[in-house]
């Protein structure tokens, strides 16, 4: 049985259909952007670090795009603290350039994500809190950043070193995640309220995790953000005993070579024979002339005499002998290299390697990644009127014999690996026959089966 309808109904159904689909679409979205107006996606300012108290003005540095608003707030109880942790996502957004049509594309991750990459050769996770204490004065593009590693003991030293150097630091501070977090926290905190100079100069980034002495990763750590374009490679416990960072920033010569990026500058670095005498900064040498002194009078000679591989291819003998009358104290080029050289430098944080985090504990971390910066083209020149000096303290000297030996064996081949990565890497790019592959050549045919290794690529 078929039911017929008049042509009037139809259309009027038709219309009634056409109406309702209408209100539906625009109810819809109406709906959407009422509760996707606030959404924290569309928030594009840049974001600032907190100060332990968030009511820090940072309206006058510049925003970061890693590391936003990670940082807790330590006048909040621990579980306050969680309840705002958990109920953040921290992200991240990276541009990325040159796209198709030279649009830029916005990435948006996890800072977390982020970082596991950044320093994935470490032992993780970590808890990575960049900025957690952000230096309230804006430094210099081309200022010098002491980038130093420190621990809970060491927090009194790297006060000190505030108030000493007032320029840039970045340092990398690690606090075991254990019971005493909390209190190395506050003790941090409680430090950073009475010196100004640590609110004044210093970047504070916190690594908090349960793997102690991951040097290399510390060393990332400060490096990676440094705020200038110049870095010293510095332990805490050695006290700045001449303002090289005057007298290089006014030598254009000088500057000239750092800028180009082939260039780290040594700081020669002596102890005192007698370890009290090395207990109170303020009895140190701050001239040439009264260090020269002591050091005819057996009381300091270089670093580690007893380890003259660590410091002896700087050439005390001749950094003795420099005039440091400024028309004639030029730096003197490094010509008899050691793998096993670990000087202070001071380089271009741009275009130089980062050290291999790999390596654990103590013996051939800080070797290592001088080892690579040196491979890689960078020619290693000294200072001829600087110095510094350690302050004495005490080591874990147990620890340090058995981490050693781990670290030994894993150098000899880390050895053998970057001269055949940075030979691939001068072939591939022509710079084989060029001086940035001096060093690498020098150095390299020393191990054993290089030669032959590398006679083939380099002839192709």
């Amino acid at each position: 049985m078929r039911i017929d309808f008049p042509s009037s109904f139809s259309k009027v159904a038709k219309y009634l259909f056409i109406g309702y689909v209408f209100l539906s679409v625009v109810y819809t979205a109406k709906h959407f952007y009422s509760s996707h107006s606030q959404s924290p996606s569309q928030d594009t300012n840049g974001i600032f670090p907190r100060g332990p108290d968030d009511k820090t003005d940072f309206t006058n540095q510049h925003p970061v795009v890693v590391a936003a608003g990670q940082q807790q707030d330590l006048l909040n109880t621990p579980s306050q603290q969680q309840q705002q942790q958990s109920s953040q996502q921290q992200q991240v957004s990276v541009p990325w350039s040159g796209g198709v049509g030279d649009k830029d594309v916005s990435q948006s991750m996890s800072e977390q994500f982020l970082m596991s990459k950044v320093f994935s050769d470490a032992m993780g996770p970590s808890d990575l809190k960049p900025y957690y204490f952000k230096a309230q004065k804006v430094p210099e593009q081309e200022d010098i950043t002491m980038a130093t590693l420190v621990t809970r003991n060491r927090f009194k030293v790297l006060s000190r070193l505030a108030t000493h150097y007032k320029g840039p630091i970045s340092a990398a501070v690690h606090v075991n995640d254990d019971d005493t977090k909390e209190e190395t926290i506050e003790e941090l905190r409680a430090l950073y309220a009475v010196n100004p100079d640590l609110r004044d100069y210093v970047d504070i980034h916190l690594i908090v995790d349960k793997f102690d002495r991951q040097f290399n990763m510390w060393r990332n750590v400060a490096k990676f953000f440094a705020r200038t374009d110049y870095i010293m490679m510095l332990d805490v416990d050695f006290h700045l005993c001449t303002d090289f960072r005057k007298s290089i920033r006014n030598n254009p010569a000088i500057m000239d070579k750092l800028r180009a990026g082939k260039t780290a500058l040594v700081v020669p670095a002596f102890e005192y024979l007698v370890q009290d005498d090395g207990l109170d900064w303020r009895t140190f040498p701050t001239t040439k002339a009264q260090l020269l002194q002591e050091v005819e009078e057996d009381k300091i000679d270089m670093f580690h005499k007893s380890w003259l591989r660590g410091h002896g291819s700087t050439n005390y003998t001749q950094w003795y002998q420099t005039p440091t009358d400024s028309a004639l104290a030029q730096p003197y080029k490094v010509v008899d290299y050691n793998f096993s050289y670990e000087p202070y430098i001071i380089y271009k944080k741009e275009g130089s390697p980062w050290c291999d985090e790999r390596f654990i504990g103590y013996g051939a971390n800080k070797a290592a990644c001088l080892y690579e910066i040196y491979l890689s083209g960078i020619d290693y020149y000294v200072l001829p009127a600087d110095f510094l000096i350690h302050q004495t303290h005490e080591y874990p000297e147990e620890t340090r014999r058995k981490e050693r030996q781990y670290n030994r064996k894993l150098y000899s081949n880390f050895r053998e690996e970057l001269c055949l990565r940075y030979s691939r890497l001068f072939v591939a790019t022509g710079a084989w026959d060029e001086p940035l592959a001096d060093n690498l050549k020098t150095e390299c045919q020393k191990i054993r089966g290089f030669r032959s290794t590398i006679k083939g690529p380099t002839e192709a």
